[in-house]
């Protein structure tokens, strides 16, 4: 019986039992869950009696997805589960009980809605949704009233209007400020148009003779506040109850501690400020194997499996997802800022995790051609903003692309694994992760770098294509720049032309159609404060005073330091209402803890240029002449004070030149150091300090600095080609006759001004084509090919096609008599049109296939097609994991690796089966081989999932799925 019989089932004979007392008819509790409060539980609906449960919640304007379900999601109600369903006010719904897609619920104004759910007939549950009137609030106060002093800041709006953000204090001179903060933009979620927030004893605070500078230095620290809790929940772990840490959580909507959100945060500020509790939250990351648990024979590292967890996402986490690395960017800092009577026992369990992390990321996700590592983009981990649009059918071809971001964050883990190693008197492994560091970063530069953009890709094609795309992010690049992978000249030419917006500069570039606003289309503060990170250290103003303003905006107008805003408007939500299905960000939370981290950051280490290092600080402050001119004109010095690192408080003050003439540009040199009065250089030793040390910068001249920059515009409504790439292509067929290739090029949609590009393994080897036919005199029967489109104009690009192989293949399927498996096949059903051996893949599990031939010797990706339907494509732990090994007739293997097999798509009939990633192998021809599969581990194998509420969690581990064959593809010059 499935889960939606079961479900059913169980709701009507507990409808049957009720008591006269009208007893709720369901056993558990149901939530709305959705964009709106970060599809958490925040708002359950309540039993009121006759088989109806209801919720009021108050929703912003918007296109906000949503679903009915359970605390953990055990329960999972949509209108369609082939679909999603735009509910319209008042109309009623039969809800299917089994998942399916969000539906939305649209409004262009904010209002309370009541979602009312009634299951009397248990069967068929019925949701209707509906704005109801809520009583007039009175006219709110005026929050600057009887202010003892007050400023204000304006930014000009894309459609040529102002908006202004008004700060106060009643006394100006107290140590410790309260501030009222409102503004004129409106904003995103419901609630006043103003706030309040007090200075903290034991943070630092800042005077700039600049009230509103100083309140928003205040603001991020009051929000770093709110971000430290004594306990994290998430609906999908511990059946959604509280778990004890002391921890940041994430953000208003989000209230779990995320590896890569927490690490990036930590990196840019958190652990300066709060290093105990950064260090409680990486812990939190960590997890040895669970009970029961036996590791497998080709797993590496030390027997308890201590790793960094690579949190739920893309078909199943883990390895299609690889940037749990990011984990080392906040050790790294942590180490420089910990106690030293605490320093000795992070360092120790961090290089256990990390040499773990990356000994098993090598198997596992390391691609010996190319010298890069295979994985999801870091942080942009919704597929459908930044892949093509085929991937999400085809996430193995995502997990065998190599993205930029993921590489550099490798490269940081094995530099720190390096360094602890060598801390360690461990001078074999620091020798090794060093050499695997230097030839990582010469990949990197070697297989990512396009010099006609002057900039890195962010990612390359799949497997049988494996070209580097002209498609581009901001965080990579400025990860390249501020972990040295890129050298002075490339960081230049990156800051150079990397594209800005009115607001700042987007997470991608160029963005892509038909998506609504959330890694697409927007600018992320974290990401912007990388770029400044970048800017600074490749001394380009221009770049880093659009990300100071960029910053200081974000904060400014929306009370908050938000998760993402609308890139060309600088919107916390861009009501689209001729395309609701565009409008966004599609969720944005306030207090997000990465932004916070971000801002904290920029004013610490950025403007006054402090941060610690391992035998005490750095001061080397980045103040730019608009800087001087705007913000800090006021006064003739700025200060931050009360900065605590290892047991001490250091005032830093910055004395400034004079205010520079109008339209100057530049950066101030460091013309003096004293720390408590005795010169200095820029790196102060701890011994230098006191408890309580002064230490104080006169800046000098104006250097010039560098001010190329690449500003584009558009409007935001619009999906122009400036500032858009085209959809993709396909190749509508492919044939091979006589020693010549023709492919026919499907165009991308109708638009004109599109040209297309070929690539042949790999490689372009045609450019500037129309659509239509297209004839390959140089390729070979092994060839694999894609198609990309170009706008003519802009030069923006397309992902490339689906690639497709002139190679049939050999194909051998799951009833073929030559396969031999420890489960019976399963017929065909009405979802599986074909037999297969179903729920393959427990531990002590075997598959084999012998007397596999090839008809011609060379090179060949071996695939399993399988299906893994043990959970939605972008959630979950259980993505298929495993070893194949193929062996010649002797029993010598002649290739072995780790195989993924992620989560795919289920349809009500006839599901598509799918293959994994490939492993390659050199065969010869005729030649008696064998394939064999055996077990690996994923995510689920570890002690922090055993909570999960899906598979892989309370049930116990999940590495399963159903396989329908084998197949072994010709490839040539491309990479598997």
């Amino acid at each position: 019986m499935n889960k939606p019989t079961l479900l059913a089932a169980a709701l009507l004979v507990h409808a049957l039992t009720a008591t006269a007392a009208d007893a709720p008819p369901l056993r558990y509790d149901i939530y709305v869950r959705g964009a709106f409060n970060g599809w958490g539980t925040d708002n359950a609906l309540v039993y009121q009696g006759k088989g109806v449960y209801q919720a009021d919640i108050l929703v912003s304007p918007g296109n906000h997805a949503f679903k009915v379900g359970s605390r953990d999601w055990a329960a999972e109600w949509v209108a369609n589960p082939a679909a999603s369903v735009s509910v319209k006010p008042g109309a009623a719904y039969p809800l299917a009980t089994e998942a399916g897609p969000e539906d939305y619920l649209f409004t262009k104004r904010t209002a309370t809605f009541r979602f009312r759910v009634d299951v009397s007939d248990p069967m068929h549950p019925v949701l209707t949704v509906a704005p109801i009137e809520m009583p007039a609030a009175a006219a709110p106060a005026d929050p600057h009233a009887g202010a003892g002093a007050t400023a204000a800041l304006t930014f000009p709006t894309w459609d040529g209007k102002v908006e202004t953000a008004r700060f106060s204090v009643r006394d100006p001179q107290a140590p410790l400020r309260r501030y009222a903060q409102s503004t004129t933009m409106q904003l995103r979620d419901p609630g006043p148009q103003s706030t309040t927030y007090e200075e903290d004893a034991a943070l630092p605070v800042v005077r700039s003779g600049n009230l509103a500078f100083d309140a928003l230095f205040a603001l991020a620290g009051h929000e770093m506040k709110q971000d430290s809790v004594t306990a994290i929940r998430d609906g999908n772990y511990n059946g959604g109850a509280a778990i004890p840490c002391d921890c940041f959580e994430t953000g208003e909507k989000w209230h779990y501690v995320w590896t890569r959100d927490l690490s990036y945060a930590a990196d840019l500020g958190l652990a300066l400020l709060d290093p105990e509790r950064v260090r409680n939250s990486l812990l939190f990351k960590l997890s040895g194997w669970r009970a029961g648990v036996t590791k497998a024979a080709h797993v590496a590292g030390s027997a308890n499996g201590l790793q960094v967890v690579q949190d739920t996402g893309s078909g199943g986490s883990w390895p299609v997802s690889t940037d749990r690395v990011t984990w080392a960017f906040a050790a790294e800092d942590l180490l420089q800022t910990l106690p030293a009577s605490e320093r000795a026992a992070f360092a120790a369990k961090a290089l256990r995790a990390l040499s773990n992390t990356i000994e098993n990321d090598r198997l596992a996700a390391f691609d010996q051609a190319t010298g890069l590592y295979t994985g999801e983009e870091s942080f942009l981990d919704w597929r459908d903003q930044t892949y093509a649009k085929w991937i999400t059918n085809d996430l193995a071809s995502l997990a065998g692309s190599k993205a930029l971001s993921t590489n550099v964050g490798h490269y940081k883990a094995l530099t720190v694994a390096a360094g602890l190693a060598r801390e360690h008197g461990d001078h074999e492994r620091a020798t090794r992760y060093d050499r695997w560091a230097r030839d990582l970063k010469r990949a990197i530069n070697a297989r990512l770098w396009l010099p006609d953009a002057g900039m890195y890709s962010s990612l390359t094609a799949p497997h049988f294509d494996g070209a580097p795309l002209h498609k581009f992010d901001w965080l990579g690049q400025a990860l390249a720049i501020v972990t040295g992978v890129a050298d002075g000249a490339r960081a230049q030419s990156i800051l150079a032309h990397y594209p800005h917006g009115p607001m700042g500069a987007p997470v991608i570039w160029p963005q892509q159609q038909d998506m609504p606003v959330y890694h697409n289309r927007a600018l992320w503060p974290f990401v912007t404060a990388y770029g400044l990170r970048a800017a600074i250290a490749g001394r380009n103003v221009a770049v880093a005073d659009a990300a100071y303003d960029s910053l200081m905006r974000g904060a400014a107008l929306n009370l908050s330091n938000m998760e993402n805003l609308e890139w060309l408007s600088g919107q916390p939500l861009l009501l689209d209402e001729q395309h609701p299905n565009l409008i966004g960000p599609v969720i944005s939370s306030k207090r997000q803890l990465w932004s916070v981290g971000a801002y904290l950051g920029m004013v610490i280490r950025d403007v006054f240029g402090v941060a610690a290092t391992p035998d005490g600080i750095d001061v080397r402050p980045f103040v730019t002449a608009k800087l001087r001119g705007g913000v800090f004109a006021p006064g003739d010095a700025i200060a931050l004070y009360n900065l605590r690192l290892q047991g001490r408080a250091i005032d830093v003050k910055l004395h400034l030149p004079p205010v520079p003439a109008a339209g100057s540009s530049g950066y101030y040199a460091v013309e003096r150091i004293l720390v408590d009065g005795k010169p200095q250089s820029g790196t102060i030793p701890w011994r230098a300090l006191g408890k309580h040390s002064a230490i104080d910068v006169q800046l000098g001249k104006l250097v010039a600095g560098d001010t190329a920059i690449h500003r584009v515009n558009a409007d935001p409504y619009e999906e122009a080609p400036a500032v858009f790439g085209p959809r993709e292509p396909r190749i509508a067929a492919l044939a091979r006759t006589g020693g010549t290739t023709t492919l026919t090029i499907a165009p991308a949609d109708g638009q004109a001004g599109i040209a297309y590009n070929i690539y042949r393994d790999g490689r372009l080897v045609a450019s500037n084509l129309p659509a239509g036919a297209w004839t390959d005199r140089a390729g070979s029967a092994r060839s694999c090919y894609a198609v990309e489109a170009q706008y003519t104009a802009s030069g923006n690009r397309s992902h490339h096609s689906v690639p497709r192989c002139v190679d049939a293949g050999v194909s051998i399927a799951a009833t073929d008599p030559r396969v031999q498996a420890s489960v019976a096949l399963a017929p065909a059903n009405a979802r599986f049109a074909e037999p297969h051996l179903a729920d393959w893949g427990r531990p002590a599990d075997r598959f084999t296939v012998r007397d596999v031939r090839v008809p011609t010797a060379g090179d060949y990706a071996v695939q399993v097609r399988y299906h893994n339907g043990a959970n939605q494509v972008n959630l979950g732990i259980s993505g298929g994991v495993k070893w194949l090994a193929l062996k010649d007739r002797s029993g010598r293997i002649v290739a072995q690796g780790v195989v993924q097999l992620p989560h795919a798509r289920i349809e009500k009939a006839n599901t598509p089966t799918v293959y994994s990633t490939p492993l390659a192998a050199h065969l010869q021809a005729n030649v008696p081989y064998r394939i064999e599969m055996s077990d690996f581990y994923n995510m689920s194998y570890l002690d922090s999932n055993r909570t999960f509420s899906a598979a892989g969690g309370v049930d116990g581990p999940s590495n399963r799925f159903d396989i329908y064959g084998v197949r072994l593809l010709a490839i040539d010059g491309t990479t598997p």
